[in-house]
């Protein structure tokens, strides 16, 4: 069976962050859950998000979106490891 190589950054971090092996302290986690994108972000995010859907997206702004998609990736995944993290321990493990 051939393992598949990571090829983004953000895979990378998914190998370190989705592994089984360590929780994150409730302290941690609950401050990996703060983690979040400023509304500005959010807002250039939705702007980047329309002109991509209506096909009037520039290479120079895909890239900045697809490095936002990224990082949101990453944080979408810290934030469901937090939670587990949470989770378990609050059932005593």
């Amino acid at each position: 069976m051939r393992t598949q190589i990571p090829v983004t950054e953000s895979d990378i971090l998914d190998e370190i962050i989705a592994s089984n092996d360590a929780l994150f302290s409730p302290t941690e986690a609950r401050s990996f859950l703060k983690l979040r994108f400023k509304r500005t972000a959010v807002e250039r995010i939705r702007k980047l998000l329309r002109k991509n859907n209506a096909g009037t997206i520039r290479d120079p702004e895909r890239m900045v979106l697809d490095n936002y998609l990224r990082v949101g990736q990453f944080l979408d995944l810290l934030h469901a490891k937090a939670k587990l993290s949470l989770a378990h321990r609050a059932k005593g493990r």
